[in-house]
């Protein structure tokens, strides 16, 4: 993969018309998109940018820098070249735009900004489009699968390279740099977006033996201890990797913007039976939710579901986490970012639909180690299909 790849003008068009006819059926004039991953979605450019979609009629795409570059990623046909913020109010009211009442993304603006556009948009009335959009994107096309079916390969390919890079003596960092080589030569840009706030994150987690249990701020499963508690203090860290205990390896892939999730375990030697057994758990409660998952169940009845199976297995106290550091979920959606719908989780009462994608993540923590699996996946009309295809035994080394 050598070549730029640029999205079609078709997608664009679509997914415009799309969320226009959801602006008409909120009242709105039109919507101002700031954040890059809308913009990217919506535009097919991430450059410093604000692009004005209107209820009826072309969208304008207001370029601060790079106009060269917006140019030529995006198949908008109206791109002006807009450095300064204040202009914008009386450039799109001369183009016979109202301004009355404009949709943005308050989920993530911070309050500082929100009082500039206030300040300089005057009388405009600002509501918060951040869900529309989210439900918008939630839906994938027949494009967005190729591209994130491209991302679930490459982190395939990836694991399948693990067992000739792991020896004793080796530490978390030094396989995390290897696993994260792998999948930059094959394009991943090194950027995985969350939308939640304050949930950074990198790549993703390496953990062996107990640390695997070592908890942090990261909601997720699995925490791991990272190489320091001043940045992104979870995953990898300095631990050596010793024989006998089990290595967790979950990582993200990003390619043409599109995210892959999915973990495997390895080891050196063997894990305990405590282990095995918790990882056959992880399998057969996947297992349970492919098969139980069809359009129209709603997200909490999967996680609810899945939680009692760990019950029955006696894991309870074990299932996605461990002690009070458990968290209350199994999946969640993939795309453009980590953290988009649906989300598995006990409240959540939306229907799931045929063009879904999402991550599902069945895993058990205990003090030895954290260890289970987790697949991309697609819903079609009949169920979920597994973009991600590496063999999901613990691969013995």
């Amino acid at each position: 993969m050598t070549d730029m790849l640029y999205t079609p003008k078709s997608e664009i068009d679509t997914r415009i018309q799309l969320f226009q006819t959801t602006l008409d059926q909120l009242g709105l004039d039109g919507a101002l998109i700031i954040h890059h991953t809308n913009l990217f979605y919506l535009s097919g450019t991430s450059q410093s940018s604000h692009l004005f979609i209107p209820r009826a009629g072309k969208p304008m795409l207001l370029v601060r820098r790079s106009y060269e570059r917006a140019c030529k990623e995006s198949p908008l046909e109206e791109i002006l070249d807009v450095k300064s913020l204040k202009t914008i109010p009386d450039l799109l009211r001369d183009k016979g735009f109202g301004l009355d009442n404009i949709g943005l993304e308050l989920d993530v603006i911070p309050y500082n900004t929100w009082l500039l556009y206030k300040k300089v948009f005057g009388d405009t009335n600002f509501s918060d489009i951040s869900d529309v959009l989210k439900r918008l994107r939630t839906i994938k096309s027949a494009y967005e699968l190729d591209l994130l079916q491209r991302a679930c390969g490459v982190l395939d390919q990836v694991f399948t390279e693990v067992p000739s890079w792991l020896r004793e003596g080796m530490t978390e960092i030094e396989l995390a740099s290897l696993f994260e080589a792998g999948m930059r030569r094959r394009g991943y840009g090194g950027c995985s977006k969350m939308r939640a706030f304050n949930q950074d994150f990198f790549m993703g987690n390496v953990t062996s033996g107990a640390s695997g249990a070592a908890p942090t701020y990261f909601d997720g499963p699995v925490g791991g201890c990272g190489l320091t508690p001043a940045n992104n203090p979870h995953g990898a860290g300095w631990k050596v990797i010793k024989r006998n205990e089990v290595i967790y390896i979950d990582y993200t892939c990003v390619i043409n913007g599109y995210t892959a999730d999915g973990a495997r375990m390895f080891v050196i030697g063997d894990v305990s039976e405590q282990l095995r057994a918790a990882h056959a758990a992880s399998l057969a409660i996947q297992e349970k939710l492919v098969a139980m998952i069809r359009p129209g169940v709603l997200c909490e009845e999967v996680y609810v579901a899945a939680e009692a199976w760990a019950g029955e297995l006696g894991l309870e106290s074990h299932f996605m986490g461990m002690g009070n550091d458990r968290v209350r979920f199994i999946g969640h959606g993939v795309g453009l970012e980590l953290d988009e719908y649906p989300i598995f989780a006990r409240g959540v009462k939306m229907s799931l639909a045929a063009g879904m994608t999402f991550a599902l993540e069945p895993k058990f923590v205990f003090a030895e180690g954290a260890i289970g699996t987790e697949n991309t996946f697609v819903l079609g009309n009949d169920g979920p299909r597994a973009l991600t295809r590496a063999p999901e035994a613990i691969v013995r080394v």
